[in-house]
């Protein structure tokens, strides 16, 4: 794996991968050169046949506090639409993990609901700030936000600009999880890998299907579900299906 100066990215031997944004002194803040990095190393797992399960999280006191205002002199909305942290973070196939570390804002809650799952400290904060600086959403977290939480909660999140905390977050169904801040990595590590006790392409289809569904009609995602499971099920024969359970009874304690 290539060296970057503004991410760590720690391949584990079990199928997993952790990219850690690694800017503390900045809050994690998704610079352009950050954000650059992030897409050449989704690329760089996506294209490795031992990586299947992706996990995000910050170094320090933050997920990350979004975009670095600090750059928008130079390169203000046309820096943001180039270099989408989000269409990155799409461009893995596999389930990405948010392990959510401390202070999740504005672009880095877009960035927590583009993962799959997602995993918080019990001192996590979260924040859509957009509103309180006079900008929209552009990667999607005015969209994902209400599918996750609902529309009368998004509103008030999103036109209060207010803090929440992970255990609100937790109530109100935006988190999947809250645990103790030392056990945040572990936990996130602990998912990853229950999930790769499973075929890694059943992972990757099944994560496609749920996305393809999302937004769909009711008739039109069970026809969805329906032509995609006749196409996947019909190849996979009783020994593939009796090897995998052989296997799973063997993992298990």
């Amino acid at each position: 794996m290539e060296p970057y100066d503004h991410l760590l990215v720690e391949c584990h031997v079990d199928g997993f991968a952790t990219i850690v944004f690694n800017r503390p002194a900045k809050l994690n803040t998704l610079s352009i050169g950050l954000r650059r990095e992030l897409g050449r190393a989704v690329e760089a797992l996506e294209a490795d046949p031992a990586i299947h399960v992706l996990i995000l999280t910050g170094s320090g006191r933050a997920f990350t506090a979004g975009l670095d205002l600090d750059e928008w002199g130079a390169a203000p909305a046309a820096g943001a639409w180039e270099y989408n942290a989000v269409a990155a973070i799409e461009g893995f196939s596999g389930p990405v993990i948010g392990a959510i570390n401390g202070l999740a804002i504005t672009g880095g809650v877009e960035l927590a609901l583009a993962c799959d799952l997602l995993i918080a400290a019990s001192d996590a904060r979260f924040a859509d700030t957009h509103v309180k600086v006079g900008l929209l959403p552009g990667w999607g977290g005015s969209v994902w936000m209400q599918q996750r939480i609902g529309p009368h909660r998004a509103k008030e999140l999103a036109l209060t600009g207010r803090f929440f905390n992970a255990q609100e977050a937790l109530a109100w169904g935006f988190v999947n999880r809250v645990v103790a801040p030392e056990h945040l990595r572990a936990e996130a590590e602990a998912l990853a890998r229950q999930m790769l006790a499973h075929p890694p392409e059943g992972l990757v289809a099944y994560k496609r299907l749920l996305n393809d569904e999302a937004g769909l009609p009711l008739a039109a995602a069970f026809q969805l579900e329906s032509e995609r499971a006749r196409a996947a099920n019909i190849v996979v024969t009783r020994e593939e299906i009796d090897a995998r359970l052989a296997r799973l009874r063997r993992q298990r304690p």
